[in-house]
């Protein structure tokens, strides 16, 4: 009977979106290229060792060998770096291999030695980005001799494996699909940079010029900015992964992620009114616009090529500097003045609250772009470290050298409320008593218990219990398949063969593109198929595999419980918390040091740079946290875009903050006896209850109630906060001054402040939705506590 055409249409469709749902899961084709290598390098070795050398000692640690370097690391940066990095793993793989054979026969010494080679491993991710991706393959070189018991004698065979595989993963990451050189967030991030800067260029021609033309050149390179904004964050959201890794230019990247969306509305809320015209303040507005559209063409440029000279974005910068201070000038001389107490005051109100809105608009701007500069020149800068530099993490231009600053960052977490440290200390004892239970219980193939712990050992009990049910129902489902194809292929190795690399491209793209469990499956019929051509022992293999992953799995689930069973979720909504409290308690302290300089009355108060140290402290805190929550391998039930407008909102806050202690402390006022009793009190109104928000914020994510509503904008406040500083407006001799700009600027800030609520609310209740950050039950509720 003939197939229905709606079936077959919905079929062809199903095949057509096959290959966006694929890249979808895996972007940039990173685990295709992994696998892709390993299926040709991995096979190869096995057949060199075992048919040709005739070593079947040299035949595992080849195979095993070439899986660890290829499958379970790909290194980052231009090739020399890379080569150095895969050089290095070779050599520390080797020495663990070595090492783990020679206390392998000793069940004790085994034990203390997994314990201890596992901590030190896992623990020195913390370093760089360099130990961090190889930290699974570093394990793997220990764990397969120590729980594989052998004489010393057995180390020649087995360091000759090692060797071939090192060797022939070394010419393979150079010659076979060679990683690209450049992040995959760096071009999207320029795009963006350039598509603003012609946004600004064609506001600032409108803005002189208005016209037709210039609106709907205005109405275009909007649009383009949109179009850009939207591509980068596809690129960042793609994988539930951060797509880049944990190094200081990546973290540069992701940053500039945030500040790129955070200037894309910046921009959309700059643009000229309709019926400006140039001269004057405009005129000083544009020359701030195009000197950032510079800025952004030189970030453009030195994301492209961070190894260039960033000498071209330092004078951007410094003329975008001097633009920002001549409209400031040119803002305060140009104030409208009331000439009288009786005419005229609500319209010339109106070209004030005007004439300010726009001289603020271009001060933000400016502003933000030389954050955005900054992270720009700070990961050209890391780009442009040494690899000895890199392989200890040291951050450009820290004053400490390679080691010391290595040293810094590991003691930094010998703390117990460290994430870090407990992921290590549970990582370590997990696979001690693997090893332990692997030797007392005699059990075959005694390597997959221990490897069973490590697969699915998490930083959070009920992920471990997810990913064992998940590994133990992989790795069953494999076994089935890998018994079928023994049935039907019988003893034809010929045919084994040819299926060999097929089964380990499949485990190498299934943990990506389709599930974990997937992966296992995938794992286990190549298990099947590699040791029915190297010992024949029939389908059993699988059936043994599960009893091995079984116990495995059990151990890593009952360490997960009795070792902080709450992993890095939980952590992170505490750190985000305090970093939300401690940034708005600095923003409260700027805007009370900022009315201390305009007031009369007591001397004003220092300017807060406790508060803003604790504020930053803060926030490496919660950065470190996040590093840690994406380096889990567990499921990330709440999306990565929530999260990072989450963590970058802190940011926004801080530097809000920070844009009011700079703007006072480089105008050098000296205190001023005239009272301003009412702006005084309107900006600190303000900053209580924009603070007061953040406060509810940060007790939501924390666990301690829902997320607010964020505030609506008061426009009483802004017209009672101008009318407070009226009298200001002019100083003894007429003439405007730059004390009530500040004020009005001070608010604005604040303002912008609140503003940033309104993406930040939906992200927290999203949040919590999901339930990586889950607010308690309210009293009269009866549900269970998140996990976390």
């Amino acid at each position: 009977m003939a197939t229905p055409a709606p079936v077959r249409q919905r079929a062809a469709h199903g095949l057509r979106a096959l290959p966006a749902r694929f890249k979808a899961r895996d972007p940039w084709l990173a685990a295709t290229r992994r696998a892709a290598r390993a299926a040709i390098v991995m096979p190869g070795m096995f057949a060199l060792c075992s048919r040709v050398i005739g070593s079947p000692e040299m035949a595992t640690y080849g195979a095993f060998g070439a899986f660890s370097m290829l499958l379970l690391v790909d290194f980052a940066g231009p090739m020399s770096q890379r080569v150095r990095a895969q050089a290095g793993l070779s050599v520390v793989w080797i020495a663990l291999m070595v090492l783990g054979t020679a206390v392998s026969s000793v069940t004790w010494l085994g034990v203390v030695a997994m314990v201890a080679v596992g901590f030190a491993v896992l623990f020195s991710g913390i370093v760089s980005s360099v130990t961090a991706g190889a930290t699974t393959s570093l394990l793997l070189a220990f764990i397969l001799p120590v729980s594989l018991a052998s004489p010393v004698s057995a180390l020649p065979d087995r360091v000759a494996g090692a060797g071939l595989a090192a060797a022939a993963s070394l010419i393979a990451i150079v010659v076979l699909w060679p990683r690209p050189a450049a992040d995959p967030l760096s071009a999207p991030a320029a795009q963006v940079c350039r598509a603003v800067a012609a946004r600004l260029r064609a506001d600032a021609v409108f803005a002189l010029a208005p016209d037709d033309p210039g609106r709907a050149a205005c109405t275009d390179a909007a649009d383009r900015v949109e179009e850009a904004e939207r591509t980068l964050r596809r690129a960042f959201d793609a994988t539930p992964y951060r797509p880049t890794g944990l190094s200081s230019s990546a973290r540069a990247l992701v940053r500039l992620v945030d500040e790129l969306t955070w200037l894309a509305l910046i921009v959309a809320h700059s643009g000229p009114p309709p019926g400006t015209t140039g001269g004057g303040p405009v005129a000083a507005t544009c020359a701030v616009r195009h000197a950032a559209a510079d800025a952004l063409d030189r970030c453009a440029e030195l994301l492209g090529a961070p190894r260039s000279d960033p000498d071209a974005l330092a004078e951007a910068i410094g003329r975008l500097g001097r633009r920002v201070d001549a409209m400031e000038a040119e803002a305060t001389a140009s104030l409208p003045v009331y000439r009288s107490a009786q005419d005229g005051q609500g319209e010339e109100m109106g070209e004030f609250i005007t004439s300010l809105d726009q001289s603020f608009r271009a001060q933000e701007l400016g502003y933000a772009v030389q954050q955005i500069a900054g992270n720009v020149d700070l990961f050209a800068a890391a780009e442009r470290r040494g690899w000895w530099d890199r392989l200890l993490g040291r951050e450009p231009g820290a004053r400490t050298d390679p080691l010391t600053s290595a040293w810094e960052r590991a003691t930094a977490h010998v703390d117990r409320h460290s994430v870090w440290l407990h992921n290590s200390v549970r990582g370590a004892v997990g696979l001690g008593v693997a090893v332990t239970l692997a030797d007392l219980t005699s059990v075959q193939h005694s390597f997959w218990v221990v490897l069973g712990a490590l697969s699915v050992l998490r930083s959070n009990a009920l992920n471990t219990g997810q990913n064992a049910l998940r590994g133990l129902g992989g790795t069953l489902v494999g076994s089935v398949i890998g018994g079928a194809l023994l049935q039907l292929i019988g003893d034809n190795t010929t045919l084994l063969w040819f299926l060999l690399p097929l089964a380990v491209l499949c485990a190498g793209i299934a943990p990506a593109a389709i599930s974990f469990a997937a992966g296992q499956a995938a794992f286990t019929v190549t298990l099947v198929i590699l040791f029915n051509i190297g010992q024949s022992p029939g389908w059993k293999v699988g059936l043994v595999r599960i009893e091995d992953i079984a116990l495995g799995c059990a151990v890593s689930v009952v360490v997960g419980v009795l070792f902080w069973p709450r992993g890095a979720g939980a952590a992170v909504g505490k750190a985000m918390a305090e970093a939300y409290t401690d940034s708005a308690d600095y923003l409260v302290g700027a805007v009370e040091y900022a009315v201390g300089c305009c007031s009369a009355g007591p001397e004003p108060a220092a300017a807060p740079l406790a508060e803003g140290r604790q504020a930053a402290a803060s926030a490496r805190r919660l950065d470190d946290a996040f590093r840690n929550y994406l380096a889990e391998r567990g499921p990330k039930r709440a999306p990565l875009a929530e999260m990072s407008t989450l963590v970058t909102g802190v940011v926004g806050l801080r530097l809000a903050a920070d844009a009011i202690l700079g703007m006072w402390r480089r105008a050098g006022d000296v205190h001023n006896e005239r009272e301003r009793a009412a702006a005084r009190g309107e900006l600190l109104t303000g900053a209580g209850h924009v603070s007061g928000w953040y406060h509810t914020l940060a007790e939501s994510l924390d666990g301690r109630q829902p997320p607010p509503a964020p505030l609506p904008h008061d426009l009483a406040s802004d017209a009672r906060l101008v009318q407070a500083v009226r009298r200001d407006l002019r100083d003894d001799q007429g003439q405007a001054t730059a004390t009530a700009v500040r004020i009005i600027w001070t608010g604005d800030h604040v303002d912008a402040a609140r503003r940033l609520q309104g993406l930040l609310a939906p992200a927290a209740r999203m949040a919590a939705v999901h339930g990586r950050i889950q607010p308690l039950p309210a009293p009269e509720a009866a549900a269970p506590e998140g996990t976390g």
